[in-house]
């Protein structure tokens, strides 16, 4: 059989680091074909080469077995070779409507903008989804925003699908129906390419499964005749022990939520009584369908977007509503953002600038006019081995060159430096591997140990039943039901969708 899609002996490298080293890469039409390995092991680097995004410096592109040259994505796009980011590719104060137009020119704005907004509507109903092509995507949830850029792409034509971690940020039953309709496009002659960390997406959903270590393919692996342990093993190396969770009781409530409402940028209220409380040495786990306000209630906690109405209270501190993130942050507030290169790094700047921009205002480091770059260095040093930040090759290199994994490893340890008294984490996990999922749950799991109060807001049901002493289930703005650890997963996922 001619593979749709292959690559071989592809290389790249990024400042003197080899990103691909040798790479080969096959999927075929009619199949799913998942691709596998730890973040920084090369999958996005080779799917953005195959996406026109990167020019790779050596190796050959084959698209139907006839070798092609991608000077961009409009000449992939033109090969039918789509792809959906995992950081999505999306101009946030444009309608849903004018991001797919934009993807997809008519020739005429206002007739091709109608026409859009139709096919908007009719292929978000083939796949389940429920999304406004009116809207702005900078309204919309990181859930809502994946599901535009997959409409996106499958309204351009594409015949070759690449799916960058798709599932991350959906529920059980989105990711479910989503990959279902994965596998109905390959029945129809497509060729998908699912780069996943879930392991059970691969064996339930794929035919093959390639595994990427080091830049390089190491294994080609029939998904149905393979197993968790062993695919762990290809990418990682070994096993990976999940962290457990610790049995210490909690102590006195140190943040206090009370009918909190808060609105979109367009006013929309999203959160309309949002009410809770975590305590000292907790995990306070939020569960639910995204685009239930969770986002809102995210930027209302951490300061970034100023409630309509409710209080926030911090022990000993009084209401916080209102208090800009700086002050909060000064009051022992930490955050770990969803999305962490919008807003957990400035991907332009240096590593230990990322690492150091929240304490400056403090004199840690010298002052605003006259920094002291050797303090900032052997901080940033410190924090980047003990928590394990992966691709550093100096302290001087840019944010935007770490992989997902790594880049949220830096962020922990800028948070969790200043040892916060409460911390919001909102999708921690979302798109990193097993090594790298499992050492950031450890380090709640740690601050949780040390007395810290955690609000977790994750739209992986698993992340949120493994880790939180107690659940609340949002749904339209406020918490619908609370559960006690172990929780009850068909309890708490009737809540989520039967409330939503």
């Amino acid at each position: 059989m001619v593979a749709a899609l292959k690559l071989v002996g592809v290389r790249k490298s990024f400042d003197g680091f080899l990103a691909l080293d040798d790479a080969d890469f096959a999927a075929n039409t009619g199949e799913v074909h998942a691709l596998l390995g730890e973040n920084g092991a090369g999958k996005s680097s080779l799917m953005n080469v195959a996406a026109g995004l990167y020019t790779a410096e050596a190796g050959r592109l084959f698209v139907d077995g006839e070798e092609v040259v991608l000077s961009g994505p409009r000449d992939a796009m033109a090969c039918r070779i789509g792809m959906v980011h995992q950081e999505f590719k999306l101009v946030k104060p444009f309608t849903v409507a004018e991001n797919v137009l934009l993807a997809n020119w008519r020739g005429r704005f206002a007739p091709g903008l109608r026409e859009v907004e139709r096919q908007i509507t009719t292929q978000a109903a083939e796949l389940g989804f429920a999304i406004d092509p009116r809207s702005r995507v900078d309204e919309l949830s990181i859930a809502e925003r994946q599901r535009v850029e997959i409409i996106k792409v499958l309204l351009a034509g594409a015949r070759i699908l690449i799916l960058d971690e798709p599932t991350a940020v959906l529920t059980d039953e989105e990711a479910v129906r989503l990959l279902t309709t994965v596998r109905t496009l390959a029945a129809r002659g497509a060729a998908v390419v699912l780069v996943t960390h879930k392991l059970g997406e691969v064996t339930a959903f794929t035919d093959r499964v390639t595994v990427m270590r080091n830049g390089r393919a190491v294994a080609v692996l029939d998904s149905r005749s393979t197993t968790a342990n062993e695919l762990t093993q290809l990418a990682v190396g070994t096993t990976v022990a999940q962290p457990r969770r610790a049995s210490s009781p909690p102590g006195a409530p140190v943040m206090t939520v009370k009918g909190l409402r808060a609105a979109r940028a367009d006013g929309h209220v999203t959160v309309t009584d949002a009410t809770f409380h975590v305590r000292a040495g907790e995990i306070y786990g939020i569960a639910g369908v995204g685009g239930n306000g969770q986002t809102e209630l995210v930027e209302a906690l951490t300061g970034v977007r100023a409630p309509l109405a409710g209080s926030v209270e911090l022990d000993g501190t009084g209401d916080t509503t209102g208090s800009p993130a700086e002050a909060l942050r000064d009051l022992g507030v930490a955050s770990i953002p969803a999305d962490r290169f919008g807003y957990g790094l400035a991907g332009g700047l240096s590593v230990a600038d990322n690492f150091c921009v929240g304490q400056m205002h403090k004199g840690c480091y010298g002052t605003w006019l006259r920094t002291d770059s050797a303090a900032m260095r052997k901080a940033t040093g410190r924090a980047v081995g003990e928590f394990d930040v992966q691709g550093v090759r100096n302290l001087r290199q840019k944010a935007a060159l770490l992989s997902g994994g790594n880049a949220q490893k830096l962020i922990i340890a800028r948070e969790f430096s200043r040892d916060p008294k409460v911390i919001i984490a909102h999708s921690p996990s979302r798109g990193l591997d097993v090594r790298a999922c499992a050492a950031v749950q450890e380090r709640l799991l740690s601050a949780r140990a040390g007395g810290a109060a955690i609000v977790l807001i994750s739209d992986d049901l698993d992340e949120v039943l493994n880790l939180s002493d107690r659940i609340g289930v949002m749904t339209r703005g406020r918490i619908a039901a609370e559960f006690a650890a172990p929780a009850d997963r068909q309890a708490v996922g009737r809540v989520m969708v039967h409330h939503a």
